[in-house]
């Protein structure tokens, strides 16, 4: 079995040639009303027929990406803490057989803050997991409540200290600007949820997303959201108290203390290359997206039939690269390195991005551009997806 290590972790790997590793696990105990995820409730899990299957999808990605180390691995959900920790640890040890782990490697799993759960956080961490990531999601029981939730926060404070008892590296989430949320209620939450001392937190903002219960609500009017103006007060007055607090966004919806960003997540966003497992997953490796089955029976079946779960594997142009590298990017604070993006692509990246349209957003300060990077600036990050298709040019969207 691997053991946590003790030791900080930086988030930005030295090797940034390495390979991330995504392991969905589709189960819950419930499904959430705000969540569009790929999770589904199921009386019975066959544990040894997932890792059957996980095995087998695991291998199969081996031997398309078998010649570099595993610089992050993340169990997703769904609810991966539900998982047997004895196939975590399988998991785990399989990926550092055939791969190899790089030193220190970051081994990220989700977690529900239930007791049930967080009795398992110490098998977990035997297993080899050394970062999890708690979704409290409330410090207030109306609140969970009305999201779903199955625990409440007395619970929920209880599994947040026991994990940071077993593990190197602890964050949890929180959702704001919640319907009727005052910015007084949420400054007074935030401050408490700071004071819990995690080096890292994923806040927020509700949105409904479509297909979820949430959206019945609000489309029969029985639910109404937060409104624009609120949100951005909300977003601007989480920017100061976080700052504050030496853990300042470095992407638009997390924060941490410097050095200890999600380095599994900083692969996504600085489009770095990450293979997904599982019901679900996707993946961008060698140039290409991956997509797997996402209904779990039918995940099985593929797995059963092919060797693994693969239902899409689509070749990528430069042009659509560069895009999404450009969405996934300016969501950071340290925004796109066009000189890299232009190295992985081929294309002259400076040359298609609308640069009258930068020349604006620059002048009122949403954008700083220089020759070789391009930043959404603190100001202009409330207004990120209204930017983007400012920025992307047509010739990008080919």
């Amino acid at each position: 079995m691997f053991h946590a290590s003790s030791s900080t972790v930086s988030a930005k790997p030295t090797d940034r040639n390495g390979l991330a590793l995504y392991i969905h696990w589709p189960f819950c105990i419930a499904k959430c009303p705000y969540c569009d995820f790929n999770s589904h409730v199921r009386d019975q899990v066959d544990h040894d027929a997932w890792q059957t299957a996980l095995l087998l999808d695991l291998r199969h990605e081996y031997k398309v990406n078998g010649n570099r180390q595993i610089s992050s691995i993340f169990f997703g959900g769904g609810t991966p803490s539900l998982m047997d920790p004895r196939l975590v640890a399988m998991l785990i040890e399989e990926a550092s057989a055939l791969w190899g782990l790089v030193n220190h490697c970051e081994i990220t799993l989700e977690a529900n803050p239930s007791s049930v759960e967080a009795s398992r956080f110490a098998d977990l961490a035997l297993a080899g997991v050394n970062r999890v990531s708690l979704g409290i999601q409330s410090l207030d029981d109306e609140t969970l409540e009305f999201l779903g939730r199955a625990h409440d926060v007395q619970e929920g404070l209880a599994a947040l200290q026991t994990a940071q008892q077993n593990f190197a590296r602890v964050s949890f989430d929180l959702i704001y600007a919640r319907p009727n949320q005052s910015l007084e209620n949420w400054q007074s939450e935030l401050e408490e949820a700071l004071r819990f001392g995690t080096d890292h937190l994923s806040l927020y903002q509700l949105t409904i997303e479509p297909g979820t219960r949430f959206e019945t609500l609000v489309r029969t009017g029985a639910l109404i959201p937060a409104d624009d103006d609120h949100c951005a007060d909300m977003f601007e007055l989480t920017q100061q108290l976080t700052n504050s607090a030496g853990l300042p966004a470095y992407e638009i919806s997390n924060h941490a203390r410097p050095g200890q960003e999600s380095r599994h997540n900083l692969t996504y966003w600085r489009y770095d290359d990450y293979v997904g497992i599982g019901p679900g997953a996707h993946g961008r490796r060698l140039n290409t997206a991956t997509e797997r089955h996402k209904k779990p029976e039918n995940f099985l079946s593929a797995v059963e039939r092919n060797g693994n779960g693969l239902k899409v594997e689509q070749a990528l142009s430069p042009q659509v690269r560069a895009m999404e590298a450009l969405m996934m990017g300016l969501r950071l604070a340290e925004g796109v390195d066009l000189a890299a993006l232009e190295d992985k692509t081929g294309l002259a990246v400076k040359e298609m991005i609308e640069l009258p349209q930068i020349q604006k957003l620059a002048e009122i300060g949403f954008i700083e551009s220089s020759a070789d990077r391009l930043v959404i600036t603190p100001k202009g990050m409330p207004l990120l997806d209204a930017i983007l298709p400012k920025v992307i040019s047509d010739g990008l969207r080919i």
